[in-house]
């Protein structure tokens, strides 16, 4: 039975994917549309942004109201709603108004399944978790793309995928009694804001978790247009190699789930920082055309292992009864980071030089470094 209901986590994972990438791979068709300028993508983002955060800070009440089932069968009936409401929309201001429940089931369901993973189930399932998200981010696009180049309207992608969003709540659904099979501590009361911020630790897991997002945004973000500007690749060509960085995330988590039976949570992360570092180099150093793409694989690779490790580790640091609130704040830290550092780093590509990616990640990765190292050590002081 508890075999089972992984095969449901699984699934969900992939639906948390499926619509991330959506709205980049439609935009372009979008906004002559709706008649407005292209940046206005950012406004949409910022909305779901702000939604995930709301709903991340609030997810250890509701989830010990309601259970994990019933938050993310809720959560994912909310996204597909959402999306239905995206493929009807004709106007900008409607797209904004659907980003709303968009943004509020995304968050519930991330911070809810990634807690409860985190506390009945090993590290390297965290890992292929996060693998199967990387999937669905993948084949969202995919989806949108094949739709488009079919000759149909964005509007059948969202649609589609509302469809399996759909599908998969009734799974869910039929699946609320396994998820009873597994102890919850029902007795602890849920923590407020302040309550987790005076935590030992805290205040660092949120930085590291604010920069990781940050890093990894801004280098699928705006990797495709450095191999462009910086190393001299076409358009085309560069949009094609830019996606090796999201592969690089994908297979790496991939590999991470097997490393991560034997090498512990602190291990994998570190790890992962040390890839990056390399892959960071590469992008600083004048290596040329290879030298940018393999950097940007790396980069990749090294964020594989540290988001779903620093997850798993919460309920060790924090403990069980806390993990839920942290994983929350953690989450809303992460969607914050999200949300205003890439396009910061679009303001000094515009206004100074997009060769200055590598500088700006390596000052994310030292922040993120420093951060979790001193995490380490206030844990181990304050045990939970």
């Amino acid at each position: 039975m508890v075999h089972l209901l992984l095969v449901v986590i699984y699934l969900a994972f992939i639906s948390l994917g499926l619509p991330d990438g959506l709205l980049g791979a439609a935009w372009p068709t979008m906004y002559p549309e709706f008649g407005t300028p292209i940046s206005y993508a950012g406004i949409v983002s910022m909305i779901i942004c702000l939604g995930t955060v709301l709903s991340s800070l609030f997810s250890d009440r509701l989830t010990r109201w309601l259970g994990t089932g019933k938050v993310t069968a809720m959560s994912v009936a909310m996204t597909s709603v959402a999306l239905i409401g995206f493929s009807m929309s004709d106007s900008f201001w409607l797209l904004c108004l659907w980003a709303i429940p968009y943004g509020l089931g995304a968050g519930s369901v991330d911070a809810c399944l990634n807690n409860y993973i985190a506390l009945h189930y090993s590290s390297r399932h965290m890992s292929w978790l996060h693998c199967m998200w990387g999937i669905g981010a993948s084949v969202g696009p995919y989806i949108m793309g094949h739709l488009l180049a079919g000759g149909r309207h964005w509007s059948s992608g969202y649609l589609t995928i509302a469809i399996l969003q759909l599908a998969l709540t009734v799974v869910i659904m039929l699946s609320l009694p396994m998820w009873k099979k597994l102890p919850v501590n029902a007795t602890a009361k849920p923590l407020s804001l302040f309550q987790v911020l005076r935590l030992p630790g805290a205040n660092h897991v949120m930085v590291a978790f604010f920069c990781y997002c940050a890093l990894e945004q801004t280098a699928g973000l705006w990797g495709a247009s450095y191999l462009m500007l910086k190393a001299g690749f076409t358009a085309e060509t560069a949009a094609s190699l830019g996606s090796l960085f999201y592969l690089g995330i994908t297979v790496g988590r991939g590999i991470s789930g097997f490393l991560a039976a034997r090498f512990c949570d602190n291990t994998m992360v570190r790890i992962g920082f040390s890839i990056i570092g390399v892959g960071v180099l590469s992008l600083l150093l004048p290596l040329g055309k290879l030298g940018a793409v393999v950097g940007l694989v790396l980069v990749g690779l090294g964020c594989a292992p540290i988001y779903p490790c620093v997850i798993h580790s919460t309920p060790e640091y924090f403990g069980a009864d806390r993990s839920q609130a942290l994983i929350g704040v953690q989450m809303a830290s992460a969607y914050i980071g999200t949300a205003f550092m890439p396009p910061l780093f679009g303001l000094i590509a515009d206004y100074l030089d997009i060769r200055l990616l590598g500088g700006y990640l390596l000052i994310l990765l030292i922040i993120m470094a420093l951060s979790y190292t001193r995490l380490i050590h206030v844990c181990r002081i304050h045990p939970s």
